[in-house]
C-alpha cells in the first residue's frame, strides 16, 4: 500500500535529486579541475573537451528523455544510479578516454534526472495545490554547488588528490539517490495524472511562436553560461595559486544561485515571467563580460555573483514557462528546452577549444561571445508574448 507524500517531502527528494545529478553529476567537474591540472597537468583545452563530452551527453539525454520506455520515476533511479557509477569510475581510471566516456555518460545521465525530477515534482505539487514550491526543489542545484565547491576547496587543501575527490563524490551520490525515495512511489501519480488531464493541450494559436522563442533563448542560455561556469576556479586560479581563495568562487557561484532561486517566487509578484528571465539574462552577460573588461579576483567573485545569482533563476523560469505553456505537452517542451540548453553549451566549450588550438582565441575573446548570445536571448525574451 503507498503511503502519501506531501509537499515537503517532495520539494526534499527533488532537492537531493537535482543536487546528486547537478551538483555532482554536471558541476562537481569544475572545483574538481584544479586538482586534476595539478595532478595530471591537465589544460584548459583539454578540460574543454571533458566538459563538451559532458555536454554531448546531456544533449544525448535531452533528446531521449522523452523517449524512454521507463516512467518517470524509473528514469529517475536510473540516472541518479548512473550519475553515482560515473562518479565513482571517475577516481578509480586515469586513462583520458575512458574519461571521456565517464563524463558523457554522466551528462546523459544528467538530463535524464533533470527532465524527470521537474515533471515529477511541478505535476506532483500542481496537484497538491502547492506549485509555487517548485522553487525550493531547484535550489538544491545551487546549495550541492556551494557544498561541493566547499569540499573541494578543503580536499585540496589537505592535498586529498583529485582521485580521492571522484570517490568521495560517488559515495555521496549514492547516499542522496537513497534520500529521493518519496519520488519513486505512485501515492501521488494519480492526481497528478488528473491534473494533467484538465490542462490545455498548449496548442492555442501563437503557440508554436511562444515555444520557438522560449526554446531558442533557452539554447542561448546554454552557451552564454557554461563558459564562466566551467572555467570560473581556473580563472582565479591563474590569478592567486592559493586554494583557499580561488577556492571560494565555484562556492560563491552555488550560494548565489541558491539564494537567488528562493527569491524568485517574490519577484515573480513584481514583474512578469519573461520579463524576470530577460532581465536575469541581462545581469548574467554583465557578469560574464566582467573578467573581460576589468581582469582581476574581484571581477571574477562579480562575476561568480551575477552568473551564479541568476543561472539557476533561468533555469526555473524556463522549466515553469515550459509548464504553463506547454500544456499537456509540458513534458516533450520542457525535454526540448533541455536539448537547445544541451546543444548551446555543447558548442561554448568546443568553440573555446576549437578557436584556442587552431586560432589562437583566448578565453576572454570566447566570454564576449558567450555574452552576446546571452543578450540576444534576453532581446528574444523582453518582446512581447507571441511575436
Amino acid at each position: 500500500m503507498s503511503r502519501h507524500v506531501s509537499a515537503a517531502q517532495l520539494c526534499l527528494a527533488g532537492f537531493i535529486a537535482l543536487s546528486v545529478a547537478m551538483g555532482i553529476g554536471r558541476f562537481a567537474f569544475t572545483p574538481i579541475l584544479p586538482m586534476m591540472q595539478r595532478d595530471f597537468g591537465l589544460d584548459l583545452v583539454l578540460a574543454g573537451w571533458l566538459a563538451s563530452a559532458n555536454y554531448l551527453g546531456y544533449l544525448a539525454g535531452a533528446l531521449t528523455s522523452a523517449a524512454l520506455p521507463w516512467k518517470a520515476p524509473a528514469q529517475l533511479v536510473a540516472a541518479l544510479a548512473l550519475v553515482a557509477a560515473t562518479t565513482l569510475l571517475m577516481g578509480w581510471t586515469t586513462a583520458w578516454p575512458v574519461w571521456l566516456a565517464l563524463r558523457c555518460l554522466a551528462g546523459l545521465a544528467s538530463a535524464w534526472a533533470l527532465v524527470s525530477t521537474a515533471t515529477l515534482c511541478m505535476a506532483r505539487l500542481a496537484a497538491l495545490g502547492q506549485g509555487r514550491l517548485s522553487g525550493l526543489v531547484f535550489t538544491g542545484v545551487g546549495a550541492s554547488i556551494a557544498l561541493v565547491g566547499l569540499l573541494c576547496m578543503m580536499l585540496d587543501i589537505a592535498m586529498a588528490g583529485s582521485s580521492a575527490t571522484w570517490l568521495i563524490m560517488g559515495v555521496l551520490a549514492l547516499a542522496g539517490m537513497l534520500g529521493t525515495r518519496p519520488l519513486w512511489g505512485a501515492s501521488s501519480q494519480p492526481a497528478a495524472q488528473a491534473a494533467a488531464a484538465h490542462a490545455p493541450d498548449g496548442q492555442a494559436p501563437g503557440a508554436g511562436r511562444r515555444h520557438a522563442t522560449i526554446i531558442g533563448a533557452y539554447g542561448l542560455f546554454g552557451f552564454g553560461y557554461i563558459l564562466p561556469a566551467t572555467f570560473l576556479p581556473a580563472q582565479a586560479k591563474q590569478l592567486i595559486d592559493d586554494p583557499a581563495v580561488f577556492g571560494l568562487a565555484w562556492p560563491l557561484f552555488g550560494l548565489a544561485a541558491a539564494v537567488s532561486t528562493l527569491l524568485t517566487a517574490r519577484l515573480l509578484a513584481v514583474l512578469p515571467r519573461r520579463r524576470l528571465w530577460a532581465l536575469a539574462q541581462f545581469i548574467m552577460a554583465v557578469g560574464v563580460l566582467l573578467p573581460v573588461l576589468r581582469p582581476g579576483i574581484a571581477s571574477i567573485a562579480l562575476a561568480a555573483l551575477c552568473v551564479g545569482g541568476t543561472f539557476m533563476v533561468v533555469t526555473l523560469l524556463g522549466l515553469q514557462e515550459a509548464h504553463a505553456v506547454g500544456g499537456r505537452h509540458a513534458q516533450k517542451l520542457i525535454a526540448a528546452l533541455t536539448a537547445a540548453f544541451a546543444l548551446g553549451q555543447l558548442a561554448g566549450p568546443a568553440v573555446f577549444s576549437l578557436g584556442n588550438a587552431w586560432l589562437g582565441l583566448s578565453l576572454e575573446s570566447s566570454l564576449a561571445l558567450a555574452a552576446t548570445a546571452l543578450l540576444a536571448g534576453s532581446a528574444l525574451l523582453w518582446r512581447p508574448a507571441g511575436r
